[in-house]
């Protein structure tokens, strides 16, 4: 994201500010699919982030909360020190650079997936979702909706005719009604493997969490919702893609978890619960087609365009096991053809 000088300044003199020291700098630590940046700096001894909200396109309020009712929960969130809320600066506990995309293979993905299933099941269990807003149908849909817009219209430069919206309807109303069917609890929306992170003894944080690993970020959008919705997100990863039998004996066994801690019913079978998984992954997918083509065009930032393929392949893959989404997925195919996705098309 490109910074404004006069935000950079006021950015470097409010950490200053906060720490007491005049002599230090800041580095970019990452930035995110949105107006918002994070900034590493040391002072006394230790590594500090400093978060670049901006009040009039991110509001720092729902990172706040959210963060709050998963620091309660026992989560390892990042604890904030200080804030500024009309500036939209905070500072926060640098959870390291760590993330588990780049340490995830055979070897280690068993380890590292028990820690992130273990912190999933307790933020199911323990989050308060008390007055937080419904992952209902209508967001659902909007979300849906995006892909035909950026994905076949503005990428493709595909305008589906009538029947066409015929089966995309119908696809989507199959996606839907599976969503609203399942139980409702807290969904981060984006539990994947750039939002975790492996937390280290060397990054000792002034908070205590139950569960020190993984670290947990990017969840300000949180909402309530169908209960495989962050499962789906972890295991059919939109980075990293995962034997289909190993996803899914991961799947059964945290049904058995899910079960156990009475979050869903002891009737829930294999073969109901694999249903839910597969199809509001299959949503989830929909939508990131169209999100990673809008984050190109319409913000600038083509480097997602790399991960379309493989989420074009999951849902190829997903939703050819279906017969009632078998029109979608010709639809799918007709509009792709041997188009190389990841490349970009010009304005």
């Amino acid at each position: 994201m490109t910074q404004t000088p006069d935000r950079a300044v006021a950015r470097l003199a409010w950490t200053r500010q906060v720490l007491g020291d005049n002599a230090l700098t800041l580095a970019s630590a990452s930035a995110d699919a949105s107006f918002r940046s994070y900034w590493r700096t040391r002072h006394d001894g230790r590594s500090w982030i400093v978060m670049d909200s901006p009040p009039a396109q991110e509001d720092p309020q729902p990172w706040l909360e959210i963060g709050a009712r998963l620091s309660a929960a026992g989560l390892h969130v990042p604890a904030v020190h200080a804030r500024d809320l009309a500036l939209g600066f905070l500072l926060i506990e640098d959870l390291g650079s760590q993330l588990y995309l780049p340490a995830l293979n055979d070897s280690t993905v068993d380890a590292l997936y028990g820690d992130a299933m273990d912190a999933l099941l307790c933020m199911q269990r323990d989050a308060d979702v008390t007055g937080m807003q419904p992952y209902d149908h209508a967001f659902l849909q909007r979300e849906l909706e995006i892909m035909p817009e950026w994905l076949l219209g503005r990428h493709l430069g595909h305008t589906p005719e009538c029947e066409e919206w015929d089966v995309l309807e119908s696809a989507f109303t199959v996606l839907l009604r599976n969503a609203m069917e399942q139980p409702r609890c807290f969904v981060h929306r984006d539990y994947h493997s750039r939002n975790l992170l492996i937390v280290g003894a060397d990054n000792p944080g002034t908070s205590a969490p139950k569960l020190w690993n993984p670290g947990i970020i990017d969840f300000q959008g949180a909402l309530v919702g169908p209960i495989t919705y962050d499962l789906a997100s972890l295991l059919r990863d939109c980075y990293i893609v995962w034997d289909r039998v190993r996803v899914e004996a991961w799947v059964e066994s945290y049904r058995h978890r899910l079960q156990a801690a009475r979050l869903i019913a002891a009737d829930v079978t294999s073969e109901r619960f694999l249903h839910w998984f597969d199809l509001i992954g299959l949503q989830r997918h929909i939508k990131v087609l169209g999100l990673f083509c809008r984050l190109c065009y319409r913000d600038g930032k083509p480097g997602y365009l790399d991960d379309l393929p493989r989420v074009y392949g999951y849902v190829i893959e997903v939703a050819s096991r279906y017969p009632e989404l078998a029109e979608f997925v010709a639809l799918l195919r007709r509009c792709v053809g041997e188009r190389d996705l990841h490349l970009p098309v010009a304005a």
